[in-house]
């Protein structure tokens, strides 16, 4: 089972995400996040790579993407990258991902890619205000990602919000379930594990 987790940047999908895998278990559950598929930019200087559009659907090695979703629900294990935020590279390590029950893909682009969309088996929208999320953009920019403030702002105003609006935003309808962001998120998180519990219930019945 591959859930998909959508939303604008800040929207609380990762937050969300992360829940659904404690309270399920890492035992059944993996996450992939979008963000580890960004395109390797080593080969642009650094002034340049600050200046790339990361909002794009062109800016995610969407090719990789869909073939790890793939293998992972072929069963088979795969070399997830790691990406640095801070100098827009791929690092050099990587991350082995073992295939699980329930595979949980997250981003903010996954439902703009017809390939990643036709893999979700449940699709889920967190939609959350724009004013809440630029607050929390800002927030992780400056603490996990040395960013400027007027350096996060400048990329709000030039790829983030029209991106946003080109992409993201319709992109919401292809959603299963949409969360109102603001809600009550324990009682979401709650209903979203019950949901995967069940499948992983019927799974276990299917086997025996």
């Amino acid at each position: 089972m591959i859930i998909g987790i959508c939303g604008g940047t800040g929207s609380g999908k990762t937050t969300i995400a992360r829940a659904i895998v404690d309270s399920v278990g890492a035992k059944n559950v993996v996450l992939i996040e979008q963000d580890s598929y960004y395109r390797n930019l080593s080969d642009m200087p650094l002034d340049e790579r600050h200046q790339a559009n990361f909002d794009h659907p062109d800016s995610i090695d969407s090719d990789m993407l869909v073939n790890h979703l793939m293998r992972l629900k072929q069963g088979l294990q795969v070399e997830m990258p790691l990406y640095d935020f801070v100098t827009h590279t791929r690092s050099e390590q990587i991350a082995f991902i073992e295939p699980k029950p329930v595979v949980i893909v997250e981003g903010i682009l996954i439902f703009a890619e017809p390939r990643v969309l036709d893999l979700l088996d449940l699709r889920i929208y967190v939609d959350t205000p724009d004013d809440i999320r630029l607050m929390r953009r800002l927030r992780r920019d400056i603490s996990e990602r040395g960013r400027t403030f007027e350096r996060t702002l400048d990329q709000y105003e030039r790829t983030i919000r029209p991106m946003h609006f080109e992409f993201v935003e319709p992109s919401k309808r292809h959603a299963d379930i949409i969360i109102p962001e603001g809600s009550n998120t324990g009682v979401t998180v709650d209903f979203l594990c019950s949901m995967v519990r069940e499948k992983l219930a019927e799974q276990a019945e299917a086997v025996v």
